[in-house]
């Protein structure tokens, strides 16, 4: 089986949901609680090729600090993204799973079950 990698944040619902879905389907993945240990600049690029998304798309827009630093302005570029991301990880949206080069986001859930156990969730 493929390694599975979850980047969780234990204090939200929906990371914890997601864990436990992974849990449930036999799934033991490496857990990076991505608070403490926030990724590089080249992880979280390298995850957002994975997801196809661009920077904002990974971010939390209505965390305080997202308004704080005017992360709305269009004159800001990739990278000024992932730098914010990097020094406020808060602003990470979670949970993330990673499997080989793909990856999903669990919002719901259950985004996650055909990337890490299989077509179907089986």
């Amino acid at each position: 089986m493929a390694k599975v990698t979850i980047w969780h944040n234990p204090r939200c619902s929906k990371s914890r949901q997601t864990l436990q879905l992974l849990i449930d389907h036999g799934v033991e993945p490496d857990v990076i609680e991505y608070l403490k240990s926030p990724p590089s600049a080249a992880e979280l690029d390298s995850v957002l090729d994975k997801l196809g998304f661009e920077p904002r798309e990974l971010m939390r827009t209505k965390e305080a600090v997202y308004t704080e630093l005017s992360l709305n302005n269009e004159a800001l570029t990739h990278d000024d993204l992932i730098a914010a991301m990097i020094e406020h990880p808060t602003l990470i949206e979670r949970p993330v799973v990673i499997v080989n080069n793909r990856a999903a986001l669990g919002r719901p859930p259950e985004n996650v079950l055909a990337l890490a156990v299989g077509p179907a969730g089986t």
